[in-house]
């Protein structure tokens, strides 16, 4: 870890002892002349040391605590919504893409949720250097559907479709089939650009179930149709720290939480 008594060790102590050492080779020969030699070697000694300290200790000094600013990469509400209720014990001003004042056309062209996080992350770390970034890349496994829609979640049946719709179609696809068919789950990959950058990944899910019907006012997506066995209610009829406690964000952010607290960050 960072230590400053160290430090202070470093650039004071040791450069010290070398000018007590140098001008006792330097004074008798050459007065004043030899003084200021003392002192310029002095000098660049205290800033080479300082320089090898910062650089050999950087990817230890702590990030969040020490920086105040984590950009979340996504202009959905509901996500952030989410993302601040679960983060709320960190002490760091959270921003969406928008409330940072950053504008980009992501294209989201990877073949995993992980590769599509960190494109994400990516891109905006690039407006941002100064800062956190982290994306998350999330989606709806219906095992029947083969898996979809997956990472096409958001463009399921078209971009601009509602959610109302796209709900829909999912039960309309499963119409029929019996509940141990209809398995599925939410998943969650979230991504973190750090300024130095280094770069870390999580992977988590919430299983469950396609349900009969669209229920419950909470939550956003594809809330209304995905059942929790815990509860036998969907995910949209949970309370958000119900939610929060067991869903694939949550769990994807506590991990990531956890990944950078092993990395002194």
């Amino acid at each position: 870890p960072h230590d400053k008594n160290k430090e202070f060790m470093l650039s004071t102590t040791i450069p010290a002892i070398v000018s007590v050492g140098l001008n006792v080779l330097f004074l008798p020969h050459f007065g004043f002349i030899g003084a200021a030699i003392v002192s310029v070697l002095t000098e660049s000694l205290v800033w080479l040391i300082q320089l090898y300290y910062t650089r050999h200790y950087l990817r230890e000094v702590p990030i969040i605590g020490s920086m105040t600013k984590i950009i979340f990469a996504t202009g959905n509400a509901g996500k952030m919504r989410e993302i601040r209720d679960i983060m709320a014990d960190l002490d760091v001003e959270l921003l969406s893409m928008k409330e940072a004042g950053i504008k980009l056309d992501i294209v989201e062209d990877g073949k995993t949720f992980e590769e599509n996080a960190l494109i994400k992350a990516r891109a905006v770390s690039k407006e941002a250097p100064g800062a956190i970034v982290m994306a998350d890349d999330s989606g709806l496994e219906v095992d029947y559907l083969h898996k979809k829609p997956g990472i096409y979640s958001a463009r399921f049946i078209g971009e601009d479709i509602s959610y109302d719709i796209k709900n829909q179609a999912i039960l309309d696809l499963l119409a029929g089939v019996p509940k141990e068919k209809r398995t599925a789950r939410f998943v969650c990959s979230i991504a973190a650009v750090l300024p130095d950058g280094r770069e870390f990944v999580t992977r988590e899910t919430m299983e469950g179930y396609i349900g009969g019907k669209i229920a419950g006012e909470n939550g956003f997506g594809y809330d209304p149709i995905f059942c929790v066995e815990k509860y036998g209610c969907t995910t949209a009829e949970l309370s958000e720290e119900q939610k929060n406690e067991i869903s694939h964000r949550g769990k994807a952010l506590r991990a990531m939480k956890e990944k950078l607290a092993k990395e002194n960050l």
